[in-house]
C-alpha cells in the first residue's frame, strides 16, 4: 500500500460466510490483519476506502485453476492468472497440476511455491499428481509431495481408470490427511467426443459424451471413499444424476464433496450450434436441466463449493476446427458476477449464501480455517458491489489469453477492490 501501513474500510455491509449473514460496521486493517482499533495508538493516519452500499466479504478461494506454468506461459502466467483472479475477488487459488512438467515430484511442487511467492498477487496453492505423469499407472510419490506443500492430490484433466490404484490413492491420501480432488470420466465412453450427448449431438452430427461416463466415476469413487473413509472432492460436475448420487452418499455420511462452475450453471449445449471451439470444454455442457439441477443443488447445500475451473488457451490453439480444438474457456474474472445471475437474480442463494460458497466450502475441502473478518485474523478481503449489473467483452477480465464464454452476457455484481494480507491487488495500486 505505498507506504501506509493503516487503512479502515467504512461504511460497507461486512459478511459472516459461516453463519450467512451481514452486519454493517468498519473494518480497521494494520500490517496486514484486521485489528480492533482500541487496542492501538490513537491519531493513527488511518486511510479511508469508502464501502457504503458495498458488502465485503472474506477473500474468495478458488478450488479449481489451471495457472499453466511450469511449461506452458504462452497460455498464461503466474502473472496474468494472479491478476485474472484479483479481478475476481479471489485472494487464494488452487493450481492443478497438469503443467508441463506436471506437479508430480517435490522439485516442480516447490518451484511453483517460490515462483509463485515471487510473481503472484494472490496465494497460488499447489496440488500434487496422484499418478507419475497423470498417467494413471503407478502412484506419485504422495508423501514427498505432501511434505514440498501440495494441499491435494488430483490428476485432473485425466482420471485414474483402474480401481485398485485409486483405492491405493485415497488410502494414502487418508494417511496424509489430505483430500483427493476427482475428475471424474469413464474413458472408454468418450473417446473422439467434443459435446454432451443428446439432441443437439444428433442435429450437428458430432460425437457425444453421455453424463453416466461421468456419473459412473462418481459412483465408484463415492464407494472407495466409504470403503477407505477417504476425503473425496467431486471437480466440476455437469450431470443431474451425479447430483443424486452425490446428494444419497453425503446422506449416508460419506465424506464427499462436490463442486461446480459457472459454465455448467450458465450456458447449455445449444452454445455448440455454430461449431465455436470456445464452447469445448471437459465435461461438457449439458441441458438446462442439468443446469438448474446442479443450481438447486447449490442452494440445498449438496454441492458445498462454487469453482471456476478456469482454463486459458492461447487464441491460435482455439480458432481451429472443433474436433482439434483443445478443451477449457477462461472463468476467473467472471465468476462472482456470474453467480450473481443465477443464484441471487433468481433468489436461489443470498448474497451470503454464494460467500459461503465460495470461502467456507473450498476452506473445509482443505482443512483450512473458516475465513472470517474478525481481529487478528489476515485481511484477505473483497468488496463487491451487489447492484451493478455489467456486460461481458473481450476488454471485462484482464488475463493474458482467450475470449471469455459470457461475451455479450449481462452479470450481477462487481468486484470494486480485492486485498491479500492487507494489500490492494486490485485495482492495481497505481491505478487505486
Amino acid at each position: 500500500m505505498k507506504g501506509r501501513s493503516y487503512l479502515c474500510i467504512r461504511g460497507g455491509e461486512v459478511i459472516d460466510p459461516v453463519r450467512q449473514r451481514r452486519e454493517r460496521k468498519d473494518l480497521y486493517i494494520a500490517q496486514g490483519r484486521i485489528v480492533d482499533p482500541a487496542t492501538l495508538e490513537p491519531d493513527i493516519p488511518w486511510r479511508i476506502v469508502e464501502a457504503e452500499g458495498k458488502l465485503v466479504c472474506p477473500g474468495l478461494i478458488d478450488l479449481h485453476v489451471h495457472v499453466r506454468e511450469p511449461g506452458q506461459a504462452y497460455k498464461e502466467t503466474l502473472e496474468s492468472c494472479s491478476l485474472s483472479a484479483a479481478s475476481g475477488g479471489f485472494t487464494t487459488i488452487v493450481a492443478m497440476p497438469n503443467t508441463s512438467p506436471p506437479l508430480d515430484t517435490p522439485q516442480a511442487v516447490r518451484w511453483l511455491l517460490e515462483q509463485s511467492q515471487k510473481r503472484s498477487a494472490v496465494r497460488i496453492l499447489p496440488t500434487g499428481c496422484l499418478t507419475r505423469g497423470r498417467q494413471g499407472k503407478e502412484l506419485a510419490p504422495m508423501a514427498a509431495l505432501r511434505e514440498a506443500g501440495v494441499v491435494a492430490f488430483t490428476d485432473d484433466g485425466d482420471c485414474v481408470q483402474n480401481a485398485e490404484l485409486m483405492r491405493r490413492a485415497l488410502e494414502y491420501a487418508a494417511m496424509l490427511g489430505v483430500p483427493v480432488l476427482d475428475h471424474c470420466q469413464e474413458k472408454t465412453l468418450t473417446e473422439g467426443a467434443v459435446m454432451n450427448e443428446g439432441y443437439w449431438s444428433s442435429v450437428l452430427g458430432l460425437k457425444g459424451w453421455p453424463s453416466v461416463a461421468e456419473e459412473l466415476m462418481v459412483a465408484r469413487d463415492i464407494l472407495l471413499a466409504e470403503h477407505c473413509q477417504a476425503r473425496v472432492h467431486c471437480q466440476h460436475l455437469s450431470s443431474r444424476n451425479s447430483v443424486r448420487l452425490i446428494r444419497e452418499a453425503r446422506l449416508r455420511g460419506v465424506p464427499v464433496t462436490a463442486e461446480v462452475t459457472p459454465h455448467h450453471l450458465a450456458l447449455t449445449e445449444e452454445c455448440l450450434k455454430e461449431f465455436d471451439p470456445l464452447y469445448k470444454v471437459n465435461p461438457p455442457l449439458r441441458t438446462r436441466w442439468d443446469c438448474q439441477a446442479l443450481a438447486e443443488a447449490v442452494a440445498e447445500g449438496t454441492i458445498s463449493v462454487l469453482a471456476t475451473d478456469h482454463a486459458p488457451h492461447a487464441p491460435h490453439e482455439k480458432e481451429v476446427e472443433l474436433d482439434l480444438a483443445p478443451f477449457g474457456m477462461i472463468g476467473l474474472s467472471t465468476a462472482l458476477g456470474v453467480y450473481g445471475r443465477v443464484f441471487v437474480e433468481t433468489g436461489l442463494l443470498s448474497w451470503e449464501g454464494v460467500a459461503n460458497r465460495l470461502t467456507v466450502g473450498p476452506a473445509r475441502v482443505l482443512g483450512l480455517p473458516d475465513p472470517l473478518l474478525e481481529p487478528g485474523r489476515v485481511a484477505d478481503l473483497v468488496i463487491v458491489d451487489p447492484d451493478i449489473r455489467w456486460q461481458v467483452d473481450d476488454l471485462s477480465f484482464s488475463g493474458l489469453q482467450g475470449k471469455s464464454p459470457f461475451c455479450g452476457m449481462e452479470l450481477l455484481g462487481k468486484v470494486i477492490l480485492t486485498m491479500v494480507e492487507g494489500k490492494i491487488v486490485w485495482p492495481k495500486p497505481e491505478d487505486f
